[in-house]
Formats: structure tokens, sequence, C-alpha cells
């Protein structure tokens, strides 16, 4: 499987074509479903040739953006093209000298006000986000210092279940000096 747009050559000798069909047969054996075929009629009749599709479909392993951001930048998307959707009305109108030209342009610069809101809340949700679930390594990062208490909190639970059984090994349960 080849990740992002780079993707790793071993050193065998092989050529790509042949790594290609090897791991498309490979795929076609673990799916059970056979591998396209189509017959060259231009070269020698009898010759055929695999089917190599332009793209492979592989299915997304995570959404690319968490939901609350995707959410935002939905939102966001539809403000703005509403507003340059007005702005283009508004345009229009002002050509034609129409008389509702006047509402639209107040109403072109309202959207435009709420559609930089929109994008705006897209980069706090993002950044939002990322505070809460630690994907900024930075000291200030809320995420870092939640783990940090838990990671306290296990130690000091640990540090008295590991008394209490020292104890209980040492048969001084409710004994305060030791012999």
């Amino acid at each position: 499987m080849v990740t992002g747009t780079a993707e790793r050559r071993e050193a065998s000798g092989e050529s790509g074509a042949t790594r290609a069909r090897t791991r498309r047969r490979q795929r076609e054996a673990a799916s059970g479903i056979p591998g396209q075929r189509y017959v060259d009629e231009a070269a020698a009749g009898e010759q055929q040739h695999d089917y190599r599709p332009l793209w492979i479909e592989e299915p997304a392993r995570r959404h690319p953006t968490p939901d609350p951001v995707r959410r935002a930048a939905v939102r966001a998307l539809l403000v703005i093209s509403v507003t340059l959707l007005q702005a283009m009305v508004a345009f229009l109108c002002a050509m034609a000298g129409s008389w509702p030209a006047f509402p639209m342009v107040i109403g072109s610069v309202a959207s435009t006000v709420a559609a930089t809101w929109a994008v705006v809340d897209v980069w706090v949700t993002r950044q939002v986000w990322n505070q809460r679930h630690g994907v900024v390594s930075e000291p200030s990062s809320t995420a870092r210092a939640l783990r940090r208490e838990r990671r306290a909190r296990r130690r000091q639970e640990r540090t008295a279940l590991r008394d209490r059984d020292r104890i209980a090994r040492r048969g001084g349960t409710g004994r305060l000096s030791h012999p």
C-alpha cells in the first residue's frame, strides 16, 4: 500500500510494472475476483493484456480532519458560496441599474462579515480540537497536563497497591510496628 506520494522501492532489480502486476495479482487472489482482461486486436490476435485501471480506490482509515472541524469547514464553505453568489447578483444588478442593487450590496457586505467569521470559526475550532486532544506539542497544552495528572494518579494507585500487598505478605495487617 502506498501512503502519500512517495513509494518505497526495493533494490531487487524488478521493474515498477512487474511489482505493480505482482501486487495486483495478490489483491485479486485476496479478494477472490479475477482481474479484467481484454484482447488487443491491433496486436497478434491471441495475445491478452492485463487491464490496468487508472487508479485503485482504497478505503480511508480515518477522516482527514476531526468531525467538529469538518462541520465548521462545511458551514464556512456554504456561507462563502452564498456570499459569492450574492456579490455576483449585486454586481449584475448594479451594472443593469436595477433597483435591488443597493439592498444586494448591503447584504453582500453583511455576508462578507459572516463569511470571515465562519473562516475564523474553522481556525478556532481546529485549534481548540488540537489543544484538547494533544496534537499540539507545547508546554501549555491542556491534553499534556491531563495526561500528566492521569500518570500521577496511576502511579499513586500502583504504589498503594504495592504497599498493601507488601503488608499482607508480611502478615502484619493491623500492626503498627515491625518485629
